[in-house]
């Protein structure tokens, strides 16, 4: 049971972040200009514009590779919490920021986005608590 959610929250990651770094590549005119929109972000808008599909691109295929799945989680869930803690900044302390996700999620209200977000938050942080860790080899002889 435990492997089977690992699995599903793995794989649920991996659709996520392919999906949000194809859309803002398709769009990426639109995307670039929604950054800059951003009052957080503007300055630093050209370099994540490239940075950030690449990041979640760099991720997902780091989840599919056995040996690099559990770092690849812990970016995962870092990356998700920056992502909800931008949400939660730009939703409190600005009048306007314009949603630059893409897709489907670029329709939610932003209630609604930070929802989903602490859900994906919660499914990552829940699968790296009950994930197995690989046994620490040590070259220390013991007497």
């Amino acid at each position: 049971m435990r492997t089977k959610f690992i699995d599903i929250t793995f794989f649920l990651y991996i659709l996520l972040f392919v999906y949000a770094a194809t859309t803002k590549l398709l769009d990426y005119q639109k995307f670039v200009i929604q950054l800059g929109q951003s009052p957080i972000l503007t300055q630093y808008s050209t370099y994540l514009a490239w940075g950030i599909p690449f990041l979640e691109l760099l991720i997902a295929l780091l989840l599919i590779i056995p040996y690099t799945r559990l770092l690849a989680m812990y970016a995962a869930f870092s990356l998700m919490v920056m992502f909800t803690t931008y949400i939660m900044l730009a939703s409190r302390f600005s009048d306007y920021v314009p949603c630059s996700c893409g897709g489907v999620l670029e329709g939610m209200s932003w209630t609604h986005h930070l929802i989903f977000n602490v859900v994906f938050v919660l499914l990552g942080c829940t699968a790296l608590m009950v994930h197995p860790r690989m046994p620490v080899k040590s070259n220390a002889i013991a007497r």
